[in-house]
């Protein structure tokens, strides 16, 4: 009574000595320390215990900095631990034979790397800028898992892979897009050896360190505490994002109809005034700004060719007035456009188009009109969205600007 479990006395010591790392102790005395009073552990534990030095203050940042150390630290361990056996259409399975393509990829790269001085010295680049390109598809892995993986473990109280490894993704995608750059200044052995030695070796490293992650801490743990509807889940909105390297099981076709026969998304209104989506929920206030402050004027036309509803935002293009309402859209052009409007509106319903654009000058802006067929998810036509944009400001932009660009 009143003392700690064996686990427990576990997970303190290894904060103790992640912390002792931070503070300068050398990887040898932290393994040393490590296998003599941890010794075996669990990739969950190890997640947990991350995931607690960020609630008790370590900055994400300081994580990152030392995730490749901590993952030295627990590799003996971790390779002991046995995974669970996943179906071929589990999402952690198809993780995994993406995992297998990237090996391929980095084996080959290190391969090129070692074979200056025999070789000739354009073919080397143009063979190492290829296997670089092939392996920016990583982008979609890594996106994948961001995307949807991560926000499931945070509803189980797990951010740590959203704060530390999103970030280590991001260092992989700036080491290959400058891996791409650097390569085009080489041109000489000497160049290229050192091109080797700074920019590409840390880049294999870094992307056969993030397998080593994915697959020893992450889906562990990610395979532990989801349960089967939430991976379910997972599969089906990976195709939103999609694969790379590796072509979609049709088994997971078959998970996803069976998962859409008892998982019904109509979208309801609550007592509360809030609108329930599949995709989310805002209360009708917080709709009615949502949609007044997209940067686009939108008018619905209702399957009976009845305007319904149209934003109120501030800078409107075109003048809408609220007599509209229950009007016929016809009516609302003038007489020698409604032969046009009645073949758009013919071709919306009868299937044949789901979108007409259109560009006009409109004292002195560059406006863009675009027209929708709107359809519900059986194909029915429920009416027409018309979309109307000042692109004026748009069509003289150059070059970037980033998110982080706005760090001043």
């Amino acid at each position: 009574m009143g003392g700690i479990s064996e686990k427990q006395r576990k997970k303190k010591i290894m904060r103790d000595i992640i912390r002792r790392l931070h503070q300068g102790l050398s990887v040898e005395e932290a393994k040393q320390r490590f296998e003599r009073e941890v010794g075996s552990i669990s990739s969950t534990e190890i997640a947990e215990v991350e995931q607690s030095l960020i609630d008790e203050g370590l900055s994400p940042e300081e994580i990152k900095k030392f995730c490749n150390v901590h993952a030295l630290l627990f590799q003996s361990a971790l390779e002991k631990t046995v995974s669970k056996e996943e179906s071929p259409a589990h999402p952690v399975h198809l993780f995994k034979l993406e995992n297998r393509e990237i090996e391929k990829l980095t084996a080959a790269l290190k391969e090129a790397a070692g074979k200056v001085g025999g070789y000739e010295l354009s073919g080397l680049k143009r063979e190492i800028k290829d296997l670089l390109a092939r392996l920016k598809g990583v982008d979609v892995h890594y996106t994948r898992k961001e995307q949807i993986l991560f926000p499931f473990l945070e509803k189980h109280g797990f951010f740590g892979p959203s704060k530390v490894m999103w970030g280590k993704d991001n260092e992989i995608r700036e080491l290959l897009n400058k891996s791409l750059a650097d390569i085009e200044g080489v041109t000489t052995e000497a160049e290229f050896r050192e091109y080797v030695e700074k920019t590409l070796t840390p880049l294999v490293e870094e992307v056969e360190g993030m397998i080593f992650k994915e697959e020893r801490i992450l889906f562990p743990t990610a395979l532990e505490k989801l349960a089967a509807d939430e991976w379910v889940t997972v599969l089906r909105e990976s195709d939103d994002v999609g694969y790379v390297f590796i072509q979609k099981p049709k088994e997971t076709e078959a998970l996803v109809e069976e998962f859409r026969k008892f998982v019904v998304e109509e979208p309801s209104v609550k007592e509360d005034g809030v609108v329930s989506f599949p995709t989310g929920e805002l209360h009708v206030k917080e709709l009615m700004a949502v949609l007044n402050m997209l940067p686009v004027d939108l008018t619905f036309v209702d399957k009976d060719d009845r305007v319904r509803y149209f934003s109120d935002t501030r800078d409107r293009i075109f003048v809408r007035t609220r007599s509209v309402l229950g009007r016929k859209v016809q009516n609302c052009h003038p007489p020698q456009s409604v032969d046009v409007v009645e073949k758009i509106l013919a071709s919306f319903k009868d299937g044949s188009r789901d979108f007409v654009d259109f560009w006009i000058n409109h004292r002195g802006r560059f406006v863009y009109i675009r027209y929708f067929a709107v359809r519900d998810r059986e194909g029915n036509y429920l009416g027409t969205l018309e979309v109307n944009q000042d692109i004026t400001g748009i069509r003289k932009l150059e070059g970037e600007k980033r998110l982080l660009d706005e760090r001043g």
